[in-house]
């Protein structure tokens, strides 16, 4: 056979192998309940096809991180929200986003540890949504680096969701309603995880709130927003001298996010001077990490009780109770945190009233939608 022929042969072989791949890819894709016509995702990562959106802070809050690789865009946002009230993404569709982030309590839990599927339990309290763009990293020990990554973790967890994103994905290739949207929101062909965590970080991007009565106070200049007790208060929350709480909740000249992205180890949950839970070491493996969480902000934390990592302490009382105390000794107690007994009743009363005037705004359009 000379070259020619045999060149020949060698890409009529080549076309009917690849023929009999996309075959077999899409009728896969079929199966999964995904149009004939869709096409399965490459290396490239998923990108919105709307027009970016403007998410605009409210006054007290700076502006609104967000990542190169997923602008938001109405119908992402409109699509994450959907997602995150959506069992769906449960094994047994019975736990969704807003089971343990719920908008009637702070987007947080009221039970100091949530429940998942079957009623199994964690071991820490549920944060809150509120105002999560803001963190550097999420969860209480900064596993995941980004709201795309966190909502990987309560999907795949055996105590939360139970489920894998792979089955996610099968679920919601199989629902016409789902694959519209999602064709709206990112192009057509198959539903990846990608897009739909993409879509969720998005909403939650969504979920600010600040212009509280102190924001109104300290960056509106309006002095007739909050009362005398409040500015006392503040003065005690800022002071090194009182109650030093801005050394880690963070008060800024423009805004306040009121954290400092770090990690710190305060005394809660300790036992016979040992942590029963090691935090931050978990992820870094550091023994300087060992009972260390991340700093939450304190905005709308009227609105979120339980508090602490662990859901220990009931209501800000028991808060402050604790700081006055200086925690439980350990051996990675931060060198910040001393006993505060020498504040007076007065002191006390005004920092209260303080940390209740920075409940926000809550924004428009964070509920459960509307049935489809």
């Amino acid at each position: 056979m000379n070259s020619r022929k045999l060149l020949s042969v060698l890409f009529v072989v080549l076309v009917a192998a690849t023929a009999v791949l996309l075959y077999n890819e899409n009728n896969k894709l079929h199966k999964a309940g995904v149009p004939a016509n869709a096409t399965a995702t490459t290396d490239a990562h998923a990108m919105p096809i709307g027009a970016r959106l403007e998410i605009k802070a409210p006054l007290g809050l700076p502006p609104v991180p967000i990542p190169a690789d997923n602008p938001p865009t109405a119908e992402t946002i409109a699509l994450g929200r959907r997602l995150y009230y959506d069992p769906i993404l449960s094994i047994d569709n019975t736990v969704s986003c807003a089971t343990c982030h719920s908008p009637e309590a702070g987007f947080a839990d009221p039970k100091p540890v949530s429940q998942g599927v079957g009623k199994k339990t964690g071991t820490r309290n549920s944060p809150t949504v509120f105002n999560a763009a803001y963190f550097d990293v999420q969860f209480w020990d900064g596993r995941a680096p980004s709201l795309e990554k966190q909502a990987e973790g309560p999907v795949q967890n055996p105590v939360e969701m139970a489920d894998t994103l792979a089955n996610v994905e099968k679920k919601l290739n199989a629902d016409p309603s789902y694959r519209e949207q999602f064709a709206k929101a990112w192009g057509p062909g198959p539903i990846t995880y990608e897009m739909v965590e993409k879509s969720i970080a998005s909403f939650e991007r969504t979920v600010i709130s600040a212009n509280s009565p102190f924001d109104r106070w300290k960056y509106g200049h309006d002095e007739k927003a909050v009362n005398a007790s409040v500015k006392r208060g503040f003065v005690v929350f800022t002071s090194k001298q009182k109650g030093n709480c801005a050394t880690c909740h963070l008060v800024g000249e423009k805004y306040a996010a009121f954290t400092d992205n770090k990690f710190h180890d305060i005394g809660v949950g300790v036992k016979m001077e040992q942590v029963t839970d090691p935090g931050r070491y978990a992820v870094t493996q550091k023994e300087s990490d060992r009972g260390l969480f991340k700093t939450p902000s304190l905005r709308n934390l009227t609105l979120t009780a339980p508090y602490m990592h662990d859901g220990s302490l009931k209501d800000l009382k028991q808060v402050m109770d604790f700081y006055i105390g200086a925690g439980n000794s350990n051996p990675n107690l931060d060198k910040e945190i001393h006993a505060l007994d020498f504040l007076t009743g007065q002191e006390r009363a005004d920092l209260l009233a303080f940390l209740n005037s920075l409940t926000g705004e809550i924004p428009a359009n964070s509920g459960p939608p509307r049935a489809r």
